[in-house]
């Protein structure tokens, strides 16, 4: 459990909380880049991290993300005209560019040169692996963008479903390392299967045991952590283990095991302290990974159908989450709820905005839990007295880590299998290459 002040300092990220900070020191999703999909197209609000942003793309393919509110009167830019590499506020015409410079102002005398003394605040960004990421923090220091986990290659496919969760992040992502609810609350959707590894279908998952009391075991890394899941396969349980391998990829990014057909990190941005841009993506070959909306469909988030154009959700806790009690009864479905994230969001969200985490009766299924409040508390305590953010030093190379999944023998060391030596720290990989 945590006490009340600590859960607070764990989960509030708005203005200037050490979380928050963290979270600055590192490049964000702000959008899909289906979002702003054309030149001079229209704009999007796009909240994050408790700021109001709007999103768009200029005449020359740039995609600029600025303070939604324009900078002489506070009217809403995302109702701007986007026009001849700029943003044109409605109200008097002031026209902003990605950068945030003010280049044009009709309602001003040309000669009092007031374009130069005005300028929007404005986010690097960079287009990447099917999302625009932004940098929050000191634009003048700005780190390298690295490719994220999920696209090791140029040429990775790569799935994205999307939706907005009405609560805290850090609930969100506790749900991600949680590996002993599984078996419980996704049974429908993740079956047990005399198979050689864990599989996939356009419509289910499938897995090489029964077992719904894994053994947990975890070791820090210079980013965060990996967890081991340990269980009882289905065919030589007496000579055998079947170990799924997790990673906490800090802050926000958790890469949980691959299947036969794909690989599936999720990603846990905080859009204010009460909700969550919540993104479940597969990646991998491209004649192996589901498209893009059959992926969506797969998981119960098609826009549409399951979300509208905003990504918020049409089955809520208003009407239950969409549960179906008559398929509860006959055997058809465990949760009576379609899809896995929408599982999960019922879980989390009926937590409460903020989950009270001084009531939790924590137990040994909850060891990856623990290691994460353990180090998240760590790391804001340390960036409130003027520490580094945690996962900035040192860095590693994301795009080649790697989670796992498997039947090994007995007494396996997980900590050696399926792993990465990108793992290491960048200045340790730079002295071995050398």
């Amino acid at each position: 459990m945590l006490s009340h002040e600590d859960n607070k300092l764990v989960c509030l990220i708005e203005g200037d909380a050490p979380m928050g900070k963290i979270m600055r020191s590192h490049w964000l999703p702000a959008c899909l880049t289906e979002e702003v999909p054309e030149n001079d197209g229209k704009p999007i609000r796009v909240r994050l991290l408790g700021e109001n942003l709007v999103a768009f793309r200029d005449t020359e393919g740039r995609v600029g993300v600025i303070d939604e509110q324009c900078p002489h009167r506070k009217a809403s830019l995302a109702l701007g005209r986007n026009e001849e590499c700029g943003l044109r506020c409605l109200y008097h015409g002031w026209k902003v560019a990605v950068d945030g410079k003010i280049v044009d102002m009709p309602s001003e005398p040309a000669e009092s040169g007031f374009t130069h003394k005005v300028k929007q605040k404005a986010y690097k960004t960079r287009e990447a692996a099917g999302f625009v990421w932004v940098y929050m923090g000191d634009q003048e220091n700005v780190p390298e963008f690295q490719p994220p986990v999920f696209q090791p290659e140029e040429t990775t496919k790569i799935a994205i479903a999307k939706t907005i969760i009405d609560c805290n992040w850090a609930q969100v992502l506790e749900g991600a390392i949680d590996s002993a609810h599984s078996s419980t609350l996704h049974s429908t959707d993740m079956v047990p299967a005399k198979v050689e590894r864990a599989g996939a279908s356009d419509s289910l998952w499938y897995r090489p045991s029964t077992d719904k009391s894994p053994r947990l075991q975890v070791e820090a890394t210079p980013f965060g952590f990996r967890y081991a899941a340990i269980r009882r396969p289905i065919k030589d349980a007496a000579t055998h283990d079947y170990v799924r391998t997790s990673l906490f990829i800090a802050p926000y990014t958790v890469l949980i095991p691959p299947n036969s057909r794909y690989s599936v990190a999720v990603l846990h941005v905080p859009v204010d302290d009460t909700h969550t841009a919540f993104h479940f993506i597969g990646f991998g070959k491209a004649d192996s990974t589901p498209d893009t909306e059959t992926w969506r469909k797969f998981l119960g988030l098609q826009i549409g159908i399951d979300v509208d154009a905003s990504f918020k959700r049409f089955n809520t806790y208003a009407n239950d989450y969409g549960q179906d009690r008559t398929l509860m009864k006959t055997g058809v479905s465990f949760t009576g709820i379609r899809g896995i994230p929408n599982q999960d969001i019922a879980m989390w969200e009926t937590m409460g905005a903020i989950a009270d985490r001084s009531e939790d009766k924590l137990g040994a299924s909850d060891l990856a839990i623990v290691e994460f409040r353990r180090q998240m508390v760590k790391a804001v305590k340390s960036v409130a007295v003027g520490g580094v953010a945690i996962g900035t030093s040192p860095r590693v190379t994301q795009c080649k880590l790697q989670s796992f999944e498997g039947i090994v023998p007995k007494n396996s060391e997980w900590r050696n299998i399926g792993r990465a030596p990108e793992e290491l720290p960048l200045d340790q990989l730079k002295q071995q290459s050398q």
